[in-house]
């Protein structure tokens, strides 16, 4: 049982924020530093994750040939705002327990849920519209309090934008006061990296828009 409890413990880091109110204004996107988020070492995937995949098989495929950036124009970017914006209203805050009796797991659209559940719908209903998975990546942070908290990342050509339950905005991963700690991979939604410094976005990146998949 040892091992199962390092992982446990580990993996519990986000445990979540309740949301605040959300902006009354819905801010655009303004790209400056086009910079992004850079895998470094493996690390362990949130143990709930793991569940979460057994739970949601098809939420955790990857395809290969799928490129790891969307091309964010005036369409996408309305429907991040959407599902953002949705997802945050459908959904009623709730303090979950993670304990040992494992009670509690991650939910696509409950009634009721905490930001793992949040940030695991956006990525469902992302998918679901089109979206490539290997640009939806799910990520662990920990706010300026020391809080672990879970939003959803979403990679494009003009920055790596978050969709958090804490607000209706979207906002560029840099532009938040959040300490990045782990994320999703890219290649494989079944695992997990550390974050290290980020780099810029070259020119030449391919481009993927919502019709081509």
């Amino acid at each position: 049982m040892r091992p199962l409890r390092i992982v446990s413990l580990l993996s519990a880091i986000a445990v979540c924020l309740l949301p605040r109110n959300a902006d009354a204004r819905d801010r655009a996107y303004q790209d400056v530093n086009q910079t992004a988020i850079v895998e470094a070492s493996p690390t362990l995937a949130p143990f709930q994750h793991v569940r979460f995949c057994l739970n949601y098989p098809s939420d955790c495929k990857s395809n290969p040939t799928e490129l790891e950036r969307i091309d964010l124009n005036a369409e996408t970017l309305e429907l991040l705002r959407r599902v953002n914006s949705s997802v945050n209203m459908a959904i009623a805050p709730r303090l979950k327990g993670y304990g040992p009796e494992l009670q509690d797991g991650w939910r696509i659209a409950p009634t009721s849920g905490d930001c793992n559940d949040y940030a695991s719908t956006k990525r469902h209903t992302l998918l679901e519209s089109g979206l490539p998975s290997r640009a939806l990546r799910l990520s662990v942070v920990k706010t300026s309090s020391g809080i672990g908290h879970l939003v959803l990342v979403v990679a494009t050509t003009r920055g790596d934008l978050v969709l958090d339950n804490l607000t209706d905005s979207i906002h560029d991963w840099q532009n938040t006061d959040y300490q990045w700690l782990k994320i999703q991979s890219a290649a494989d939604a079944r695992f997990w990296y550390e974050i290290r410094t980020p780099t810029r976005i070259s020119r030449s990146s391919r481009h993927v828009r919502l019709a081509d998949r």
